[in-house]
């Protein structure tokens, strides 16, 4: 992939750009099962399946800007090292209309003359803009302001945007008040009906809401879902526990006849469109439920092979699902899963480090099966999917 701005010495993000992207690929899946085999895990008869490939641009669904430079030439990128805007609306890793529709907000910005945050003074109302753009080109767009002063003028000046992009479909402001390097606040207030992104992954309407977590690369995804529902098929399992199931990207390509779901994420936003979802595809609670709660607390969904535990009707699940977040599951929570009734387990990690301790800590479970999906190219990051048994 070619890149003007890191040619021109103006982003430094993606590290492996210059490498070919075959390279690139084979070298992370290498680097996985390298990090995995030296932290000592039980990888012996672990089988790695072909690396899932990327496109090499074009593929990013999601669009995270700060915002600076003037009022009447804002900015959309990143910061330099003196603190001044670098502008990436072409960035060549967005999907097109991405980029399309950054020159429209740009321009809404500077018509409406919403200040841009500057850091270094600590003054200024807009600090980031953030896009994301589902399978069908729907738009979601997040403005992040300092306050709420200019809440009421992007309201009322609104229908200019959407004519401007008539896929826009959900429009919001998320209020972060504090001067910090926090990409977000605890405040959302959505300006448009509709309060949800539709994303059509595979066969699967999930519901994107606006403070949500979505993978950014959506066909990757759709591969991983497939990957996770191809294993379940194979196990068959009557009761799957999806933990840190998100949006139900995992659970609900898992639904089946005879077969329940549960989905527990600690995000509230998450679970509701999770639950608009399951509305949607006209799924009954036999079949797949979502709760909001602490993974690590969920205790009596695991239960144990001397003590089963609760599931809707006292049976424990015969296959856990997992999907943390970069630190990993954590001690207490591995333990929890190497003494609970589950046979089978998929674990979905993008962070090869804490997936080794974390297997350390679940010595009862045997890796059989694994896939490197490379979810961002032209960096070192990934996502790698195992399916465990009981050893």
């Amino acid at each position: 992939m070619q890149c003007d701005y890191h040619n021109r010495g103006l982003c430094h993000s993606c590290t492996l750009i210059d490498q070919p992207y075959a390279l690139q690929l084979a070298t992370k899946a290498a680097g996985v099962r390298e990090v995995l085999s030296q932290a000592g895990s039980d990888t012996g008869a672990l089988q790695w399946l072909e690396p899932v490939a990327s496109a090499e641009s074009g593929f990013r669904n999601k669009a995270k800007m700060v915002v600076a430079g003037s009022v009447q030439e804002p900015t959309l990128g990143i910061l330099d090292p003196r603190g001044r805007g670098v502008d990436l609306r072409a960035c060549p890793l967005y999907l097109e209309v991405v980029g399309q529709a950054l020159e429209q907000v740009a321009r809404f910005s500077a018509e409406l003359r919403l200040l841009p945050y500057n850091v270094t003074k600590a003054r200024g109302e807009l600090k980031h803009v953030l896009l994301t753009v589902s399978a069908g080109s729907e738009l979601m767009l997040r403005f992040v302001l300092r306050s709420q002063r200019q809440v009421q003028r992007i309201r009322e000046n609104l229908p200019t945007l959407q004519a401007a992009l008539p896929s826009l479909s959900v429009v919001s402001v998320n209020l972060q008040r504090e001067h910090k390097a926090v990409l977000e606040g605890p405040e959302e207030l959505v300006l448009t009906e509709q309060d949800s992104l539709l994303m059509q992954v595979n066969h699967v309407p999930l519901r994107l809401r606006s403070r949500s977590f979505f993978q950014t690369n959506t066909e990757v995804a759709a591969a991983l879902y497939r990957r996770a529902a191809d294993w379940a098929e194979q196990i068959n399992p009557s009761r799957v526990l999806d933990l840190y199931c998100g949006v139900g990207g995992f659970a609900l390509h898992m639904v089946g006849p005879s077969r329940s779901v549960l989905g527990v994420e600690v995000s509230a936003e998450a679970v509701r469109g999770a639950r608009e979802a399951v509305a949607h595809m006209g799924l009954g609670p036999e079949s797949v439920q979502f709760h909001a709660g602490d993974a690590t607390a969920w205790q009596q969904q695991l239960g144990s092979a001397s003590s089963p535990g609760a599931y809707d009707d006292g049976g424990a699940a015969d296959l856990v699902v997992v999907n943390p977040p970069r630190r990993g599951l954590g001690a207490e929570l591995a333990h929890r899963l190497d003494e609970c009734a589950a046979q089978d387990l998929i674990y979905s990690s993008c962070n090869a480090r804490s997936l080794a301790r974390d297997l350390a800590n679940m010595p009862s479970w045997r890796p059989v099966e694994g896939q490197v999906l490379d979810m961002f190219p032209h960096t070192t990051h990934y996502e790698v999917a195992l399916l465990l048994q009981r050893g």
